[in-house]
């Protein structure tokens, strides 16, 4: 064989040999990140409710201001300026304990009373006959006997009704504006109804009472009027365009006491509670089926 034959031959090889090598080059490895499998939200924290001790007591809170703490517990706020002596109503702070009940109405835990004596028994005559009296046997006759009836205790009178039940019970509610429910009551985290309207659409009374506060004082309320109904039962609407009642004004059921607006909040709205002693109850539980 020439030495161009060779030469020739030795190329083809190299060219299969590199052919090869390209038909069998391994896929790149590239280190992919382990990605952490998603966390679980954490479940929504339940603001716990305040609480008065027997005393009506209450120490305050990290967060808490003095309306908030009157609208936890269903009391005017000047009452509790009044009850505590205080110079500036802004000026609480933690730890503070505040009187959140009117004075006198204070449980009688630690009052020891004296034991009343039982009265001294009388004595009782032993029977030595019988009390029915017997009639002799007879033909077609049968002695009967003849007892005395027992005496039946008298009927136990009807507990009268409490004021508060009487002032609640002759109250009359309707819904304080029309719009579609947005959101419903839920312990814990909605305090109330959630009303969608328009933009200063009337806000009325959802039941007669008296303007208890006409302000923007309690964070996330925005403009607020809070109406009292009873000694027990009040009604807050929030999140008011405007108010067009004041502290200390009586309202009848229906009458306009704000404009629907959307302060301290993402929409135009009435956001609409009913505190039973402080407590937030379901509205529905008083609102007319419409």
């Amino acid at each position: 064989m020439t030495q161009a034959p060779r030469l020739a031959l030795l190329t083809i090889l190299i060219g299969l040999v590199a052919g090869c090598s390209t038909t069998t080059r391994q896929a790149p490895v590239v280190e992919r990140p382990v990605t952490a499998a998603p966390s679980r939200p954490a479940p929504a924290r339940v603001e716990e409710a305040p609480k008065q001790d027997e005393r009506g007591m209450y120490t305050v809170r990290k967060g808490d201001t003095l309306l908030r703490i009157a609208l936890d517990f269903g009391e005017n706020y000047r009452d509790l300026v009044t009850w505590n002596n205080l110079a500036n109503p802004d000026d609480i702070k933690v730890g503070q304990v505040l009187r959140v009940s009117q004075p006198g109405g204070e449980r009688s835990a630690n009052i020891q009373t004296q034991p009343v004596p039982m009265p001294p028994s009388a004595s009782v005559p032993r029977k030595t006959e019988p009390r029915a009296d017997k009639t002799p046997y007879t033909d077609g006759k049968v002695a009967t006997t003849t007892t005395t009836p027992p005496a039946t205790a008298p009927a136990t009178p009807a507990a009268p009704a409490t004021p508060a039940a009487a002032d609640e019970a002759r109250l009359s509610w309707m819904w304080p504006s029309e719009g579609r429910v947005v959101a419903t009551f839920d312990d814990g985290r909605n305090k109330g109804l959630d009303i969608a309207g328009k933009l200063g659409q009337p806000v009325v009374a959802a039941s007669s009472g008296k303007v208890m506060y006409a302000g923007s004082g309690i964070r996330g309320y925005g403009n607020l009027v809070i109406v009292k109904h009873s000694n027990s039962l009040l009604s807050a609407y929030a999140h008011n365009r405007k108010i067009v009642v004041k502290e200390g004004d009586n309202v009848s059921r229906g009458q306009v006491i704000a404009e629907m607006g959307d302060s301290d909040a993402d929409a135009v709205k009435l956001h609409f509670e009913i505190r039973q002693q402080g407590k937030p109850v379901d509205p529905t539980r008083f609102l007319p089926v419409r």
